[in-house]
């Protein structure tokens, strides 16, 4: 067990590293960013910065020397890096979870050895054999690059076989994989923490909605024709940890289809669709990776309240942080990114784009309150209804004149704070259970990345 004031080393700066620093020093412990940006957002927020390119092994052995343990915050560090580092000081979760997860075709056999479902694919290494493969697994299709790529980058689609050259020249002739189109109701991702000792804590299902390729918004609970494949997706989720002996947080992706989840990809490490766990779950996917990299026992994930939805801010959504913040059910997390770009997506990349915030959304908890009704879950369509009930009096507390907004300075942004002056003769609702009690609206981290 590492005991809190120690040093836990992250490789990579990006907005990940920053949650989980944040998370780390809440718990008592000092972060040391490595990484070769300029721009670090993690590194705003740690005890310690190395700028040094991965395959600096003088700056890898002083790292490792100033540490107790190293992590990463995403899935593209050299293995030749974390493997250098494992001869010196811990490192979780291992390389051999970066080594699957960095090549797709690896990924892909791995998580079929498991007893998982892909969608139909094959190799190719020339355009050749891409032609052979989509005579094999039909069109239309996707044609990937085994490794790197994120948001959409690095694909191309196929819509005919004549279509085959131009796929091929798009991904620059790169080794890849070509995947069978997939029909799916909804995408969705297992995130779970396992700890040291083996032991396994899984999050609530979020159902995952893409917008060009890049994640929009999650939220919990998933409706009902997403959520009735968790149980698959989870127990194969499971068997991939143990596979590797994780240690730490694990994402899997899904699609939800008819004839069961079907696996997308895996993420060895804390995950963009799970920040909505900061304030929407007892123990946050940040804290809970600290917790398992530290060999701290796991802490709970259950919601902590009926329903939670958290929402990317994009480009020059991000200047919205004031409407944001004036949402008495909305949680605000910039990164400090000092860039914005357009269509940025979620993934780590600390020079380009500014995510931010999660939020609720009033339509979402109607739907979502119908749903569990229809589907015969009434104490939680009794909670979503005693939630649209709480933002209606907060609402009518505020047309009376009752809550005065703290507005946020400079020194503010990434902050929700509210100054609350009650009506005469107004009192906040009761609700039945006390783990929602002082959480009556769903709230969490709207980001980019």
């Amino acid at each position: 067990m590492i005991a809190p004031g120690a040093t836990i080393g992250i490789l990579g700066g990006g907005q990940l590293g920053r949650m989980l620093a944040l998370a780390a020093a809440n718990m008592g412990y000092r972060v040391h960013i490595f990484a070769p940006e300029e721009e670090l957002p993690a590194g705003d927020v740690a005890a310690h910065v190395t700028r040094a390119a991965y395959d600096d092994n003088a700056a890898l052995d002083a790292f490792a020397s100033a540490v107790d343990v190293v992590t990463y915050e995403f899935e593209n560090v050299p293995v030749a890096a974390v493997e250098r580092l494992e001869r010196r000081v811990p490192v979780r979760p291992g390389a051999r979870a970066l080594d699957v997860a960095q090549d797709r075709l690896a990924e892909k056999t791995f998580i079929t050895g498991l007893g998982g479902t892909p969608a139909p694919f094959r190799a190719v290494a020339g355009e050749a054999e891409l032609i052979a493969a989509l005579a094999a697994i039909g069109t239309p299709a996707v044609l990937k690059t085994r490794r790197m790529g994120y948001d959409g980058k690095g694909q191309a689609r196929i819509a005919t076989p004549g279509d085959a050259a131009a796929a091929w020249a798009a991904i620059g002739g790169a080794p890849a994989i070509v995947e069978a189109h997939v029909t799916f109701a909804g995408e969705f991702s297992v995130i779970l923490a396992r700890g040291h000792d083996g032991a396994t804590m899984v999050y609530d299902v979020p159902h995952n909605i893409h917008v060009g390729g890049i994640l929009d918004r999650s939220e919990v609970p998933a409706p009902p024709a997403i959520a009735a494949h968790g149980t698959a997706a989870v127990v194969l989720a499971r068997r991939a940890a143990q596979a590797l002996d994780y240690v730490g947080v694990l994402t899997l992706e899904f699609f939800a289809t008819d004839a069961g989840p079907v696996f997308n990809e895996m993420a060895p490490r804390v995950h963009n669709s799970g920040h909505w766990t900061i304030e929407g779950a007892r123990v946050s996917q940040f804290e809970n990776h600290i917790r398992a990299v530290c060999g701290l026992p796991l802490g709970p994930t259950t919601l902590t309240a009926a329903a939670v939805t958290m929402t990317n801010l994009l480009g020059e959504a991000v200047h919205d942080w004031a409407a944001l913040l004036a949402d008495p059910s909305a949680h605000l997390h910039l990164y400090g990114k000092s860039e914005v770009k357009p269509g940025r997506g979620p993934e780590p990349n600390p020079t380009t784009g500014v995510e931010g915030a999660m939020a609720t959304n009033r339509d979402t908890l109607e739907r979502q309150m119908r749903e569990a009704a229809a589907a015969g879950k009434f104490e939680l369509a009794a909670k979503l209804r005693d939630d649209l009930r709480a933002l209606a009096e907060v609402d009518a507390a505020r047309a009376a004149g009752g809550l005065h907004r703290q507005q946020p300075g400079a020194m503010g942004l990434g902050t929700s704070r509210q100054a609350v002056e009650p009506p005469p003769g107004w009192t906040p609702p009761k609700r039945p259970d006390p783990m929602t009690a002082n959480r009556s609206k769903p709230r969490g981290p709207r980001r980019p990345g």
